[in-house]
């Protein structure tokens, strides 16, 4: 019987060692795993702020080369005037307007559409208040709205870009 108790003993030992060894498995285990995820995010941020890109090599001059801007050709639209919507006065918007396009054979590609672009400035020209003119943000958004509707226009040509000459509100 001192036998049996004594291994009783021994197995309660035994139990508590692995009990507390089991946990601290766990511990390092889920330690470790928290480690792995932290370092993989630092890595990802790194690579996402930093650019992640090689940085470009220089030149025997010891510069880092400079990027080649592409040229463009610029295509210049006639002067418009129109009339905009008001409830009473009169107001009318003058604008000269210029298209950026990739190159001269894009302009060939786009001068058999200009009466329908002049007719698609028109309309929505023709739509606008005063007040949607005030303002960088109203002349950006009517720049937004004026290429996509040329672009609309002329596809499959592509217009770049759409640029002001003038504009006058009177």
């Amino acid at each position: 019987m001192a036998d049996e108790s004594a291994a009783a003993g021994d197995e309660a030992e035994d139990g508590a060692e692995a009990g507390a060894g089991g946990k601290k498995k766990k511990l390092i285990l889920f330690g470790g795993i928290g480690l792995v995820v932290l370092l993989a995010a630092g890595g990802g941020a790194y690579f996402f702020l930093m650019g992640g890109g090689p940085s470009p090599e220089p030149n025997a001059d010891g510069e880092a080369p400079q990027e080649v801007q592409k040229p463009v050709v610029f295509y210049d639209l006639p002067e418009m005037t129109v009339n905009l919507a008001t409830d009473g006065r009169s107001t009318y918007l003058k604008v000269r307007i210029a298209l950026e396009v990739e190159d001269r054979a894009m302009v060939d590609q786009i001068t058999p559409y200009l009466p329908r672009i002049l007719d698609a400035f028109q309309i929505y020209l023709r739509e606008l208040r005063p007040a949607d003119l005030e303002g960088s943000a109203g002349l950006f958004r009517l720049k937004e709205e004026l290429l996509r509707r040329i672009n609309l226009s002329v596809y499959p040509a592509k217009v770049e870009g759409v640029l002001f000459k003038e504009i006058l509100v009177q």
